[in-house]
């Protein structure tokens, strides 16, 4: 009686069960690392299954199997090349950028901005209108004293006293 010869799916699984083990071990010896090499094994037997011809007529599996291996060991090698250089060109990227402040700085504005705040609520109200007036709108002194109705002179006692102010509360604070 003749045998069939044995269906695609059979030789996938022959040549996986066979062969899997030794190349896992072979692959790990290579690598130090059992799930690199574990996913390397895996990769090369996808590639074998993928490319179906592979598995007709393949007279040494284990020479077929660490070249298809070793060829994956190298794509892998350029990638992770290919990755930390990007990576440190993006790391030296962001370093020269002029960006988003760090969390640090962030809350040292935001501390500062507090300290500022309690320092105008304890002067008046033209006095703190003034500050805002010239040092937020960036409006000159003569149209703040125009705005407020009061004289330019007025307005500079008015902006000493903001300033004042604002020194006193940071000498307060300790460092």
């Amino acid at each position: 009686m003749l045998s069939s010869p044995p269906t695609l799916q059979q030789q996938v699984h022959a040549l996986y069960s066979e062969h899997h083990g030794w190349l896992y071990g072979w692959l790990r010896k290579k690598l130090s690392c059992p799930h690199s090499a574990a996913d390397v094994a895996q990769d090369t037997f996808v590639r074998i299954i993928a490319s179906r011809d592979a598995l007709f007529g393949m007279r040494e599996p284990r020479a077929y199997l660490s070249t298809t291996a070793r060829r994956l060991l190298v794509d892998r090698a350029r990638r992770q090349l290919l990755e930390r250089s990007y990576l440190a060109e993006l790391a030296l990227v962001m370093d020269a950028a002029e960006g988003a402040p760090s969390p640090d700085e962030i809350l040292m504005a935001v501390q500062a901005l507090e300290q500022i705040a309690d320092a105008l609520a304890g002067i008046p109200a033209k006095a703190r209108e003034a500050f805002l007036l010239h040092y937020l709108d960036e409006q000159p002194q003569a149209a703040v004293a125009q705005q407020l109705g009061v004289s330019t002179r007025m307005v500079q006692k008015y902006l000493v006293q903001a300033l004042l102010a604002c020194r006193q509360a940071s000498l307060a604070i300790p460092a």
